[in-house]
This record gives structure tokens, sequence and C-alpha cells, in this order.
């Protein structure tokens, strides 16, 4: 068995530390199938693991990353074989279970998507969590019935990862976007994404909005 090198985040006298350690895939988390990482990202809750803020780890120590792009190395799950090229990411990933900042990670074979084949292990880490997360919710939106015919549709929390991703795939589907943000001098970044509008944050009144007035955007992207 070989050693290898994570990025593992712990917990010693409530103080919240991070550094590279060497392990075995035998210290890892549990689970029936071991991915050799090729790429992570790191995202804002990645970010907010290290030295504890938000509290988002609920287990230490832990290796951070909650999202992974490799090939299957070994595999107990009948679904999966060696050589398969696969993505983890969502459930306790990076969060209570040994995550993708690691050259192996062991996770559940639930926890597995195949990666399609015209997308490399680079793009899908590009787009990362945050990609996977704003195309689920166009495409909630357009199961509900959305249509770039319907009006425009709002992006809140417009420069951050979900917000940018949503933007740029909403320009790309037909959608009129309305870029909202708290950040003016955003504003060229968010045009080159495709919006069509900038709305500060700012200027818009929520608090004289009454029940039942007519609706302003067909939809909305909310970043909270």
């Amino acid at each position: 068995m070989h050693r290898f090198k994570a990025y593992r985040t712990f917990e010693n006298d409530k103080v919240v530390s991070s550094r590279f350690v060497e392990m075995t895939e035998d210290e890892l988390d549990p689970g029936d199938v071991i991915v050799r990482t090729k790429y992570s990202t790191i995202n804002y809750k990645d970010a907010l693991s290290y030295n504890g803020a938000g509290r988002i780890m609920r287990k230490f120590p832990t290796v951070g990353g909650i999202d992974m792009a490799g090939t299957i190395e070994v595999s107990a799950d009948p679904r999966f074989k060696r050589g398969d090229k696969v993505i983890v990411h969502a459930y306790d990933f990076g969060v209570a279970h040994d995550g993708g900042y690691a050259e192996y990670v062991r996770v559940p074979g639930d926890w597995i998507v195949r990666r399609p084949e015209h997308m490399t292990a680079f793009d899908a880490m590009t787009l990362g969590t945050a990609g996977f997360t704003a195309a689920q919710a166009i495409m909630l939106m357009e199961y509900n019935g959305l249509k770039p015919e319907n009006g425009p549709v709002a992006v809140t929390g417009a420069t951050g990862g979900v917000g940018s991703v949503a933007i740029e795939i909403l320009a790309k589907l037909g959608y009129h976007v309305v870029a909202i943000t708290g950040k003016e001098e955003e504003s060229g970044y968010l045009r080159g994404l495709g919006a069509k509008e900038i709305r500060l944050r700012q200027s818009i009144d929520l608090a004289n909005v009454r029940p039942l007035d007519k609706a302003t955007w067909a939809g909305v992207v909310d970043n909270l």
C-alpha cells in the first residue's frame, strides 16, 4: 500500500488548522470505491473550512475539498470498474467525509457520477460545484415552464461562483439576464458573461412591494 499527499483539517482545543500530510487508503473514510484524483476546486465553502469559519466541517480530522474529478482505481461496486472517469461531489464529501484534496479518495458508489465523454476532468472542475448548482437551478425552472419569451431572469450574488455560471448559462440559452450585485465596479465583467442589465442591490426597494403585485422577473436564481 502506497502513501499519498492530502490536505487535512484538524481541530485541537477548539482551534482549527489545516496542513499537508501523508496518508494511505486505509486511513481514508470508508467507501466501496477508490478514485485517483485528477482535479479538484477551491469553493467558498472550502475556504471557510480551513480555519473553522462558519463551522463547515462536522468531523475532525477531515480531508477537505467538496468536489473532485478523477479515475477509478479500485471498485467493489458492480456499477463501476477500474479506469472509469468519474466526478464526486455533494453528500458529506469534504465536510464529514474525506474529500477531494487528496491524491486518492474513497467513497460510497452512490456518491459517484460518470463524467460525460466529451468533458475533461479539468472542464468538470472548472465548472465545479458552483456550476452544477447553477445548472440544476436553471433546469428546475425550465422544468416548471420557464422560457426566454416569459421575460427577464434575475440572478442575485451575480459576481459569485454560482451567480457567474448562472448568468453565462442563461445568456447562452437566450434569456434576458438581469445581474443583481453590490459591486458596481464589476459591471463590465457581468456584461461579459452575458448580462443585459445590471441592477445594484441597494437600488432595489422590496419594502414597498405588495402581495400580488405584478411580477418583475420571470424567474430568479437567488444566491443566499
